[in-house]
């Protein structure tokens, strides 16, 4: 395994409080169709649905958070091996203010779409686009960011 260059960390406190919002609001949805249900059954159905998604996206969104995101010379991984994407099919950065990325973080063009992934909290791919960030702090991602733009620009110059 290759010595990371770079390294991205949830922050601990964005990563509980993300958490217990979730949670909290699962919570409320399935208190709030047992306590007072609805007239109607379609309606109680509904919030016990919505209910039980927030829990299960708040178990994704705190499993997802205890990684973290590396970079290395040739690719960029989560902790636990999966491959975000390889430094030689990125061809953009966007770090944008107005960018569609995830929040303290930053968007990855590559050349080819990749299969759907979803890490809630601290990336996300569709098709072409990778984002990175969310639960995470700005000045790790920014630094990321600078090196992934840093290796297109260096190999955009030597072709």
């Amino acid at each position: 395994m290759q010595t990371p260059v770079a390294t991205i960390n949830p922050s601990p406190a964005r990563r509980v409080v993300s958490f217990g919002i979730i949670l909290s609001l699962g919570l409320i949805l399935l208190y709030i169709s047992f306590a007072t249900p609805p007239a109607s059954p379609f309606w109680r159905i509904f919030l016990l649905g919505l209910g039980l998604g927030a829990i299960f996206l708040a178990e994704k969104l705190r499993r997802a958070s205890a990684l973290n995101i590396q970079m290395t010379e040739d690719r960029i991984i989560d902790s636990s091996g999966r491959e975000i994407c390889k430094i030689a099919d990125v061809v953009g950065i966007d770090r944008g203010t107005f960018a569609f990325k995830p929040s303290n973080g930053f968007l990855i063009k590559t050349r080819a779409p990749q299969p759907r992934v979803w890490a809630p909290g601290l990336w996300w791919r569709m098709g072409r686009r990778i984002g990175v960030g969310g639960i995470t702090p700005a000045g790790e991602a920014k630094f990321m960011a600078e090196l992934i733009a840093l290796r297109i620009a260096g190999r955009n110059d030597q072709a």
